[in-house]
């Protein structure tokens, strides 16, 4: 049975029975996720919102535990018992799913704190010097990320007028590779800040957009599945 990761960042949250002041990101996904889950109604389902439980920001105590080559100590353990625990989700996942808005042209500093605990040596990564000059490379493999993020301007897509600007789909795309992830799809909606109609027109587009590749996700013929 295939398995959904949903990860959602913004601090904002999303009532679908309200429409002020509610997470366009996590509207997205809702959409996403709902939409998936009536083709695959047997698909297993992990949530984390990590704007209600925001991960632990790593420590020296994190570091100097994750490179350790020998046994822990039960005080070592804890440290890193809920980057054990957040890549034992990542490890189950076949679909792995995040909105995030976009704060100060990247990601939020939760999602930022979740990659940091997950993508950790010897867990989700190898490490080895005769690789020469790329040691890195990924341990898990075959599973799909979508991004369905929000944004207050525009022009941040590949050759866009602000594309050198975005540090939150073109970071969350590279570091998509060491969760395993050897496919990546990005759904975004622009002009927030605006609150005109290019808004209103994107999140419409935007929420059409999720639900389409879900339903393509969601096929028997899908690549990843």
């Amino acid at each position: 049975m295939a398995t959904l990761l949903q990860i959602d960042s913004s601090a904002r949250s999303f009532d679908p029975e309200k429409s002020q002041h509610q997470s366009i990101s996590r509207k997205l996904a809702d959409c996403f996720v709902k939409s998936y889950r009536a083709q695959q109604p047997d698909t297993g389902y992990i949530q984390r919102d990590l704007a209600m439980t925001p991960p632990d920001f790593i420590s020296v105590d994190w570091i100097a535990a994750c490179f350790k080559k020998t046994e822990l100590s039960d005080e070592e353990a804890k440290v890193l018992a809920l980057s054990d625990e957040l890549i034992d989700e990542v490890a189950s996942a076949d679909l792995i799913v995040i909105s995030a808005p976009m704060y100060n042209y990247g990601m939020p500093a939760a999602l930022k704190a979740w990659f940091d605990q997950v993508i950790r040596i010897n867990k989700t990564f190898s490490f080895d010097l005769a690789r020469g000059d790329c040691p890195i490379e990924p341990i898990f493999g075959g599973k799909t990320l979508v991004l369905l993020s929000s944004c207050g301007e525009s022009g941040f897509e590949p050759g866009g007028a602000q594309a050198h600007k975005d540090h939150l789909g073109a970071h969350i795309q590279l570091l998509s590779r060491y969760l395993g992830a050897s496919r990546f799809f990005h759904v975004a909606a622009e002009y927030q800040e605006f609150g005109d109609e290019r808004h209103h027109k994107s999140v419409a587009e935007a929420l059409k957009k999720a639900e389409l590749l879900a339903l393509e996700l969601a096929s028997p013929m899908a690549a990843w599945r």
